[in-house]
């Protein structure tokens, strides 16, 4: 796989509030804010040799996730009795901007996790990772899947979590219409969207009135029309811009697919673009792998795959998909129990626990030798061999001008033209750099 992992950044990204994070499980002591434990400085390992005893305290977003966790959790302790350890969980939002500072400050995190991108260079720049290169629990991962986990050479944190920010879809559905493999080039994703609405169906649901959800399509459209992988940093340092004929020409390829969307794709949130696509409405949802268990639950029953776009010909084309590694385990460095909380993240790491995990949250994780229970899981883990992008989008630490880019689709959909949304667009993002 050929992973863009590189991050330069403009500036650090703003953190504002200190606002509580909720604990869950049991009551557990901080960390200590005194620095206190032999890997406290800043490119140090964690310390390893300790007495696995204690409190620790976990720190992450994912409540969906609290159950498999807590399981894991129990396995642990039942195996290292002198160590409890309580999930402290925050909605993502909020975890997005105060995780830093309390977990800086102490009061969290022996184990914590970043998103991939602003949150995890900030908390490297802030010293919170120890550096796990020369530790026995790498050599438990696929070394192409965490490199954002890494900065400078050096390995801070384990993204644990791989996702894939690209449309899901209905085999079934496009079987039904002659489609057995993913198009090559733009002419044949255009050729399978009418095929489709031929047929009477609709071709993409697109959350088009949510962008946080909108913008997953974004990354697809975008990863093999711009002139270098780092296309986001440089729209948001100035290098690049929205009117330039690259990224004009993924605007005017937003314009081709309007006929190929679900009525009033807009005003559409995610929810009924589910529903849309679990009912069989829809051949594919533009969303992600993270909403297979979503459409599951909605009752679909059909095989699910996957596809990206591919805006180019077919000899042109760098990527074939989209990838996110996330969900980035690190040790904290102002931990007074380290050797447990790196006693838990290898506890993690090993292949049966991960697939643990995996299988109950229908994700595909970082970790070696991972067997896939999971149906959806097993028919999609070819893609984690093919040769993704890490999802672009999440190069932006401005949301504003991430915000603005994307929109800029949006409008494109809901009737702008390409050059009417790139300068509108472009309007915002430089007001941003200037200011």
């Amino acid at each position: 796989m050929n992973h863009n992992s590189a991050l330069p950044r403009r500036r650090a990204l703003q953190l504002f509030g200190v606002g509580g994070l909720t604990a869950v499980a049991t009551a557990c002591a901080g960390p200590g804010s005194g620095g206190g434990s032999d890997a406290a400085e800043q490119g140090s390992g964690p310390a390893t040799d300790g007495p696995i005893e204690g409190d620790v305290s976990f720190a992450h977003w994912r409540a969906e996730d609290q159950a498999v966790f807590a399981d894991l959790i129990d396995a642990f302790t039942a195996e290292h009795g002198e160590v409890s350890i309580a999930q402290e969980i925050s909605p993502s939002n909020d975890y997005q901007t105060t995780a830093l500072q309390r977990i800086r400050g102490g009061n969290i995190g022996d184990l914590f996790v970043a998103f991939r991108g602003a949150q995890f260079v900030d908390m490297v720049s802030a010293g919170l990772y120890a550096d796990l290169t020369d530790t026995d629990v790498l050599d438990k991962y696929t070394p192409d899947l965490i490199t954002a986990g890494e900065q400078d050479g050096v390995q801070y944190g384990l993204p644990y979590q791989f996702v894939f920010n690209q449309p899901i879809t209905n085999q079934d559905l496009l079987e039904s219409v002659g489609v057995t493999e993913p198009p090559t080039d733009w002419d044949g994703w255009l050729a399978m969207c009418e095929a489709v609405l031929s047929a009477g169906k609709v071709p993409m649901a697109w959350p088009g009135g949510e962008i946080g959800n909108a913008g997953h399509l974004f990354n697809a459209m975008v990863m093999n029309n711009a002139p270098s992988d780092d296309m986001c940093t440089k729209i948001e340092t100035g290098e690049y811009a929205c009117t330039d004929d690259w990224f004009l020409t993924t605007l005017r390829q937003y314009e081709e697919l309007r006929p190929y969307f679900q009525n009033n794709p807009t005003g559409t949130a995610v929810e009924p673009a589910e529903q849309m696509f679990a009912q069989g409405e829809a051949a594919l949802l533009a969303t992600g792998s993270f909403h297979m268990t979503a459409v599951r639950e909605l009752g679909a029953e059909f095989p699910i795959g996957m596809m990206a776009p591919i805006t180019v010909a077919a000899d042109e084309a760098r990527y074939e998909g989209v990838s996110n590694a996330t969900f980035i385990l690190g040790v904290n460095t102002a931990s007074e129990n380290q050797a447990a909380a790196y006693a838990f993240l290898n506890f993690l790491s090993d292949p049966e626990n991960a697939g643990t995990y995996a299988n109950a949250t229908a994700q595909h994780v970082t970790v070696s030798d991972v067997e896939y229970d999971d149906d959806d899981l097993a028919a999609t883990s070819e893609w984690l061999e093919k040769n993704t992008l890490l999802a672009p989008r999440f190069q932006f630490t401005d949301l504003d001008i991430r915000n603005a880019a994307e929109q800029a689709c949006i409008d494109v959909v809901g009737g702008a033209t390409p050059e009417q949304a790139a300068e509108r667009a472009q309007g915002v993002i430089d007001q941003r750099i200037e200011s």
